[in-house]
């Protein structure tokens, strides 16, 4: 088990772009993820904001030949995180440190990526055990609150998310950002041009994170 959350943990990095799924139904969560899949997104998180997010990570996570590591956000306490598990979520994401959460996914030895808005958050984060810690809201810092973060804390693996948008992805991650999370501004094109926008979106973000890390 130790060795799978190294592996997921692994993988969420290599993808460098987690995208973050609210949706107004699990058939729209899915369509949204297969959309993301497509554009070369390897790491999706289907948010508990979304009316039947558990069955969508269900749906999901049986899906044969995957090609993606599968995670739950929005996971608010010890009850949804153990029910995401269940359902096949590969790993968990929270708004803020919540301790009790962390100790359960601890238990379960599945990653749990909580949000940490301070320094001391992200100590104590590192301090339950998380492998990777979430920096948000993103737009409240900006890519310079990575680089103040790692002048006392460089072994802190930081995922921004909120905020992080295709004119500045670049910005985050030579900031070193360990990967980064998206959201709206990866989902909103569906509005006006379909799931053909997100796909496009996708691959932009993908790219984008990959040829900023080659300058970093």
């Amino acid at each position: 088990m130790r060795l799978q959350r190294v592996k997921t943990v692994e993988r969420i990095v290599e993808a460098g772009v987690v995208a973050v799924i609210r949706a107004d139904s699990a058939e729209e969560a899915i369509q949204l993820a297969e959309a993301c899949r497509r554009g070369g997104v390897g790491a999706i998180e289907i948010t508990f904001t979304t009316p039947g997010a558990e069955e969508a990570i269900r749906e999901l996570a049986r899906r044969p030949a995957r090609d993606f590591v599968l995670g739950a956000g929005t996971v608010l306490d010890p009850e949804t995180a153990r029910s995401a598990i269940l359902a096949g979520a590969e790993y968990l994401v929270t708004p803020a440190l919540e301790e009790a959460t962390l100790r359960l996914a601890n238990r379960y030895q599945v990653p749990c990526i909580p949000g940490a808005m301070t320094v001391a958050d992200v100590i104590r984060a590192m301090e339950c055990g998380a492998d990777l810690v979430k920096l948000f809201p993103g737009e409240l810092f900006g890519p310079a609150a990575i680089r103040a973060i790692h002048g006392p804390l460089p072994q802190a693996n930081l995922v921004p998310t909120g905020g992080v948008t295709l004119d500045n992805v670049a910005e985050w991650i030579e900031a070193g950002a360990a990967a980064v999370g998206v959201g709206g501004s990866l989902t909103r094109p569906a509005r006006s041009g379909g799931l053909a926008a997100v796909i496009d979106t996708a691959r932009r973000f993908v790219e984008r994170v990959q040829a900023a890390r080659k300058g970093r």
